[in-house]
């Protein structure tokens, strides 16, 4: 995608009512600093940031390990039933205005059950959420529980085998946390378990980490999706056999930039996955942390890029393609993206 044939971007075009997936979420990285502290005073939990300001301005992070202190510290506030339904629905409710029509939502229970946290309480506050916002805004969804990569393997199969009885009650398993010297080689046994249980898998891969560790993730653990994957590019052969196999990549600019793998959008590698054919989702990450929510991923992607409502109907398209959601759901979100792009592309040169 070069920028002679992008010429004309959309800006009559309107974002917040394209109908689009959200696939790459951490409910935890959608902890505003206002809840953070909100839910410190019902919890009585002492943070170690005087202010919603003085927190915020921790905001800026040199890598993703420098980020994932902070995300952890903030997660103490978490405890109940009632904190994760109102986490969940937050996030919920401001997707919704993004136009999102359909969110897949990761969670990351080792994080909470080493504090004390009961894992059912972890699921069953996120499902409130997903259901009252299915009877606000018609959303559907539903959760991927994670792993962390840099956690024990015993524990990430304990984390597995403890919810077993309530795999019904989840889309998928994922694989997140730091990845550099976490190969997703480690945790075969932990992804042949999801699997048997009829559970989707997914794994962060290639954000950090080599594009050793995408062929690794589709290899070993036979994944579904690739969270992230923009060091694909670093090997043809493995782009071959992404874009061949239609293999979903959700990808997540705003985060990719806060956390220095890349520097800023117009060196962003987003044009050139494109350009090679790869199914690329946009996705906001951790958006407390990052800066901006799914809408604003798209927002300046659109005026970095120029992108026409044609290629940003096409990246709507596989999200929702790329979404674990029913046959039916996904032809009705299908058919509205392109109802959207027969008003918002009228008279563009696309």
């Amino acid at each position: 995608m070069t920028e002679s044939t992008t010429a004309t971007a959309t800006g009559a075009a309107d974002l917040v009512t394209l109908p689009k997936a959200e696939l790459h979420l951490h409910i935890e990285g959608t902890l505003e600093p206002e809840l953070v502290f909100e839910l410190a005073r019902r919890n009585q939990v002492s943070l170690p940031f005087e202010s919603v300001e003085a927190l915020r301005a921790q905001h800026e992070f040199e890598d993703l390990q420098s980020f994932l202190n902070l995300y952890y510290d903030c997660m103490a506030v978490l405890q109940t039933r009632e904190d994760f339904e109102e986490l969940g629905l937050a996030y919920l409710r401001r997707a919704a205005r993004d136009g999102v029509r359909h969110a897949e939502i990761f969670f990351d229970p080792q994080a909470h059950t080493t504090r004390g946290v009961d894992i059912n309480d972890v699921i069953d506050g996120l499902l409130d959420a997903l259901r009252i916002a299915g009877e606000e805004s018609g959303m559907t969804g539903g959760l991927i529980l994670c792993v962390l990569r840099d956690s024990p393997v015993d524990e990430a199969l304990a984390t597995i085998e403890s919810i077993a009885d309530r795999a019904g009650d989840l889309v998928g398993v994922g694989l997140d946390s730091a990845e550099v010297g976490y190969p997703p080689s480690l945790f075969v046994t932990v992804f042949d378990r999801a699997r048997e249980l009829g559970l989707h898998v997914v794994a962060h891969a290639g954000e950090e980490g080599p594009a050793e560790y995408v062929w690794e993730a589709l290899d070993l653990l036979k994944v579904e999706r690739i969270d992230h994957g923009i060091r694909s590019l670093d090997d043809d052969l493995l782009v071959e056999r992404l874009r061949e196999s239609a293999m979903p990549l959700t990808v997540c600019p705003l985060s990719n930039i806060r956390l220095g793998a890349t520097t800023h959008m117009a060196a962003h590698p987003l044009p050139q996955m494109l350009e090679q054919g790869l199914v690329v989702t946009i996705n906001s990450d951790d958006p407390a942390y990052f800066g901006g929510y799914v809408g604003e991923n798209f927002a300046q992607l659109r005026d970095t890029f120029a992108l026409s409502a044609a290629q940003l109907a096409r990246l709507a398209q596989n999200s929702i393609t790329g979404s674990f959601a029913s046959a039916e759901r996904k032809q009705e979100l299908l058919d509205d993206v392109q109802a959207w792009l027969a008003t918002a592309g009228a008279g563009e040169d696309n």
